[in-house]
């Protein structure tokens, strides 16, 4: 069978520009990429050889020639029958650019028959959408999660008790300004130093936990030192949210909403960046995954060196003292690998993995009452989830500990 035979052959499909194709990330014990349409926010998932065929539809290529690519790669040849079945799924959800080169005529693509549901591909559990019963490529899956325009989520409701509010109408040109006034902060001269500077504060956190553990009991006993703590970790927070979105724009990612959530007694700040999942390289994710935290630390830097070296009196130099143990707190707890903290988006990306806490629940459980299906995941999938289970279990009990020392340490000293 040809490669593309029939009138199908010297057609150039090309993908709209604003469709994002993501790295290979394990699902259970699957490979998927992850396809999203910026415009509409619609999302999907296929497997290897469909994303082979879709990366390389560049409106360059013809089908004859991305056909001749995949027979290469993959050892066999792709039908009418299959290429209509791709670009109709492709069709059907709004992803093909107008006006490519010979292209077919509108019979030859029919609209698959998919079941399709609105979200972003984290939302969709495998199997939850519709699968292509025969995949364009033969294996993969492509699995439906949104229709090319899909209806604009129902906002939630607004009370008293909780709710959400945008802060401004164009949260990504927002954050486009932010980015020309502290992006310099992002190149390595600047960066370094401070990282080193936070993990030398860091250095004297640990030395000197107690002492800063008493400050803070003391800090409860002055109520008006205790808000002003409390506001400054507030603003500790939105400059985290700020951080992420900020980075994000740095790496060519988009920002689209920037506002207040509340559920009370809480109210803290937001930003939601829509395709962190498809920046060009896993650095640039960890890094956007990492910002908030980095920036509660690096907040930090100026009250650890009043405290250090100014000449204060005895309340202020508590109060900084207990400012310094909370906000290394917050800001460590954020790192920590479980949903939804930064540190699972972290550990997500180093695992390679798109739901890495429920398909490791999955493997465990397998893996410990030997299944056989445990030994039909992948070589990289039974090493990431039980490292990250391992990892998981290792952060917990040191937080246990420390825990524990502390509230030793206040009840003996």
């Amino acid at each position: 069978m040809s490669a593309a035979p029939g009138a199908l052959a010297a057609y150039r499909p090309a993908l709209r520009p604003r469709v994002l194709l993501s790295d290979p990330l394990l699902d259970g014990a699957a490979t998927v990429h992850l396809i999203k349409d910026a415009e509409t926010g619609s999302s999907f998932k296929v497997g290897p050889k469909e994303h082979f065929l879709i990366a390389r539809m560049d409106g360059e290529r013809s089908l004859a020639e991305i056909g001749e690519e995949y027979a290469g790669e993959y050892g066999r040849r792709l039908g009418d029958a299959h290429w209509k079945r791709l670009l109709g799924l492709l069709g059907a959800k709004g992803l093909l650019a107008a006006g490519a080169d010979a292209s077919p005529e509108p019979s030859t693509a029919p609209r698959p028959r998919a079941a399709v549901s609105p979200g972003a591909p984290a939302a969709v559990p495998p199997g939850a959408a519709a699968s292509m019963g025969s995949s364009a490529a033969g294996s993969g899956r492509a699995t439906a999660s949104g229709p090319p325009a899909p209806a604009p989520p129902v906002p939630e409701k607004r009370t008293l008790l909780r709710g959400s509010l945008p802060l401004v109408a164009d949260a990504d040109a927002t954050t486009a300004r932010l980015h020309r006034a502290v992006g310099f902060l992002l190149a390595p001269a600047v960066l370094a130093p401070l990282l080193a500077l936070t993990l030398a504060m860091e250095a004297v956190v640990l030395v000197r936990a107690g002492e800063l553990l008493l400050a803070v009991r003391g800090l409860l006993a002055n109520p008006v030192l205790l808000t002003g703590t409390a506001v400054l970790l507030w603003v500790s927070t939105a400059l985290h949210e700020l951080a992420h979105g900020v980075v994000a724009r740095h790496h060519g990612g988009r920002v689209s909403e920037i506002g207040l959530r509340w559920r009370l007694p809480a109210v803290i700040m937001y930003c939601t960046v829509d395709d962190y999942l498809y920046f060009g390289t896993r650095r640039h994710r960890i890094a956007t995954a990492a910002a908030g935290a980095v920036m509660n630390l690096i907040f930090l830097l100026p009250f650890c060196a009043l405290w250090l070296f100014a000449p204060l009196d005895d309340a202020t130099h508590e109060a900084f003292a207990a400012l310094l143990l909370l906000g290394s707190v917050q800001a460590l707890v954020m790192l920590v690998p479980l949903p939804p903290l930064d540190g699972y988006r972290i550990a997500s990306q180093l695992a390679g993995a798109t739901g890495l806490a429920a398909s490791t629940g999955v493997y465990l459980r397998l893996a410990l009452r030997r299944s056989p299906e445990a030994a039909g995941y992948p070589r990289r999938a039974r090493i990431a989830y039980p490292a990250y289970a391992g990892a998981t279990a290792l952060v917990l009990a040191c937080a246990l500990a420390a825990a524990v020392a502390g509230v030793h340490h206040l009840l003996t000293a």
